[in-house]
């Protein structure tokens, strides 16, 4: 898979294309929104990750260049985490975006979340946790053999988990990346979900076995020791 970074910060632009090529990912990188769009064209990749703070082209702009040409999926990357910016990135075509500062391993959780979905015959890999497997082209999730009957929002939810499994995620982080929301108060919508997700995982908060809540922090989904 090939991932070309659109960064114009020097530091940022060689750690991501460090971690990503350690981690085995084929990358290049551009430093302004004209090489970048012009190495889109020329290279064809898989996945763009595109900067909004580019010092020639607003990220809107270079996001309306790049669908007026190509279906190459996109995921912005941006210090920008208010809604107004958000909806508009959404519906100039933008896959995803992922707020700074992350961790390497969320970023390449969100490109392989990116790539499940807009390149499903090339990146189909099933999620597994322990005993736990999803499987996100079939929206299948198993425990051991038993298939759990799971809603729509409750699949998206333990799919986040477990792309981020070992990880402690907030609620913000739920609200904002699951439910496509504002963090605003709503954390009761998380915690609803949650209680749902830990039922139908056979366990309670008070006696966890995937899902461990770290008070005051989130929630980390993990293997069973």
């Amino acid at each position: 898979m090939h991932v070309l970074l659109i960064e114009d910060d020097p530091v940022l632009r060689r750690s991501m294309l460090r971690a990503l090529d350690q981690s085995g990912w084929a990358v290049s990188s551009a430093p302004t929104a004209l090489t970048g769009i012009e190495a889109t064209l020329r290279t064809a990749p898989d996945v763009v990750l595109l900067d909004l703070g580019l010092p020639d082209l607003s990220g809107a702009d270079v996001l309306r260049m790049l669908r007026a040409a190509t279906a190459v999926p996109v995921l912005v990357v941006t210090a920008q985490s208010d809604e107004q910016t958000v909806i508009q990135l959404l519906d100039l075509g933008a896959d995803d975006y992922l707020v700074k500062p992350f961790t390497s391993a969320h970023l390449q959780a969100r490109i392989r979340a990116v790539l499940r979905r807009t390149l499903p015959g090339r990146e189909s890999a099933v999620l597994c946790v322990g005993e736990l497997t999803v499987d996100p082209a079939a929206r299948i999730a198993r425990l051991r053999t038993t298939e759990l009957d799971l809603a729509p929002r409750e699949f998206d939810l333990l799919e986040y988990l477990c792309e981020r499994a070992g990880e402690v995620v907030t609620k913000r982080e739920l609200l904002k990346e699951v439910w496509r929301q504002p963090y605003g108060g709503a954390d009761k919508t998380v915690d609803v979900h949650l209680s749902w997700l830990r039922r139908k995982l056979g366990e309670t908060a008070s006696a966890p076995v995937y899902l461990h809540t770290v008070r005051g922090v989130g929630v980390r989904l993990a293997a069973p020791a």
